[in-house]
């Protein structure tokens, strides 16, 4: 392996901000950025979302990865919950209100919360030049996913481009799930953080889209029949190769 060059590593990114909602998703995120980066800090939306129990989970999980991982402890800077109401007020989603999860004719279901994702990146984005930060973590995925346009690698590509553009810095992007399953994802989990971190998603993330934390699976808290819960629980299987 050839050295590295102090120029260039000094050029790296490693201050990062997280896009932390409390699901196993970003859960791994925030782990894999706390093993990758020198400084990490997290932020997340309340965007009038159903499954609210989420903003109730991450402070909570927060506390449980300081305490389990003193390594991380040292590295993981404040936390930003963000009020994005408005997104509620204009969406008409399974995800903002209550009515049945259904496709539409657009091939789309209606959880699908239109132009999510580009909002939490520009809000994130703009937390991170007011804070220094240099690089951004989501948990989008194409892989194993619900078909959300947003979640594309070529959507967060372009809106790197665009952000930079229109701030004039070097923000990057970085997406660690974007390319594996949801089984590949909890080995992901296991391999940052043991199964210390695997048993700390599957007790205390939420990700059922109904909010639902009436019973414990296997594979975590959740209704068990929406896509979240159905994605998740596949992925659990395949995870201990059943």
């Amino acid at each position: 392996m050839s050295a590295v060059d102090p120029v260039q590593a000094s050029a790296l990114p490693s201050r990062a901000l997280v896009l932390f909602s409390g699901g196993q998703d970003s859960t791994t995120c925030l782990a894999w950025a706390l093993a990758r980066y020198q400084y990490v800090e997290t932020i997340g939306f309340d965007y009038g979302q159903r499954h609210a129990i989420e903003l109730e989970m991450r402070p909570q999980l927060l506390q449980k990865i300081r305490a389990g991982y003193p390594q991380w402890d040292r590295k993981l800077g404040d936390d930003h919950l963000i009020d994005l109401g408005l997104i509620g007020k204009i969406s008409d989603t399974a995800l903002t209100g209550d009515v049945a999860i259904a496709m539409q004719e657009n091939g789309l279901p209606n959880t699908f919360v239109p132009g999510r994702n580009l909002l939490f990146m520009t809000v994130a984005a703009t937390v991170a030049y007011r804070r220094g930060l240099d690089v951004l973590v989501g948990g989008m995925c194409e892989t194993d996913f619900s078909g959300y346009p947003d979640c594309r690698d070529d959507t967060m590509k372009a809106l790197q481009v665009a952000l930079n553009l229109g701030m004039a810095t070097r923000l990057k992007i970085d997406t660690p799930l974007m390319w594996i399953d949801k089984a590949a994802t909890w080995t992901l989990a296991e391999q940052l953080g043991g199964t210390v971190l695997v048993e700390l998603i599957r007790e205390h993330t939420h990700t059922c889209y109904l909010g639902e934390r009436g019973q414990l699976h296997d594979w975590g808290y959740g209704c068990g029949a929406c896509p979240a819960c159905v994605l998740r629980a596949r992925g659990h299987r395949a995870y201990l190769g059943e």
